[in-house]
């Protein structure tokens, strides 16, 4: 018994993640470009999202965008997408303890590396991180992330937190599935292989 944790993750071009929703949700290190991702959505854009949400049985989250999530979604309608994310697993992954209201939500307290690496063991089907950078960042450098869905955007920020920081453990990858939506999103699936594989050209 394994599940299998699924980065899905919205990057501009220049692979930032930060603030994609709206102004405010992430001003951190002075990011001046909050709400980036909004212009370009469209019905491929949904459709997608739906349909990654829709294989999910559990979502794995950082306090930060627990908090984002929480305040938005209790209230949405079962009819507007509420029923799924509502009562669906939820796990929120902290250094401290915190209480966590929205239904049907467990609080992970400790180290990622060791508390997901434990979920992973004692859950099965799919596990769905969105957003969350920092908590991303702690699933790379612990070799825990199994599938990337990447929404790249047609937007350069030159600025904000990168999905790929300086520093990141290197990883080799395997494009499984690519589309586009007519408003210029690419959708991107990668499989995690393990290490890189190197050659040369000469």
């Amino acid at each position: 018994m394994a599940s299998r944790l699924v980065v899905a993750t919205f990057v501009s071009l220049d692979g930032v993640m930060q603030g994609p929703g709206g102004p405010g949700e992430d001003d951190s290190n002075g990011f001046e470009h909050g709400g980036w991702l909004a212009p370009h959505v469209d019905e491929g854009f949904n459709r997608i999202m739906g349909e990654i949400f829709e294989r999910a049985d559990g979502m794995l989250l950082g306090r930060k965008s627990y908090e984002i999530l929480n305040s938005y979604w209790p209230d949405v309608p079962d009819e507007e997408g509420g029923a799924k994310i509502n009562s669906m697993a939820k796990y929120v992954t902290t250094r401290s303890p915190m209480e966590a209201g929205w239904n049907n939500t467990q609080v992970l307290v400790g180290e990622a590396a060791d508390t997901i690496g434990d979920l992973k063991k004692n859950t099965e089907g799919m596990i769905l991180v969105q957003g969350s950078s920092d908590l991303i960042r702690s699933l790379q450098q612990s070799e825990l992330i199994d599938e990337y869905h990447l929404l790249v955007f047609p937007v350069v920020l030159g600025q904000g937190k990168k999905l790929f920081a300086e520093g990141t453990l290197p990883a080799g990858l395997k494009l499984t599935t690519s589309e586009s939506t007519d408003a210029g999103v690419v959708h991107l699936v990668y499989e995690w292989m393990g290490k890189p594989t190197h050659g040369s050209l000469s």
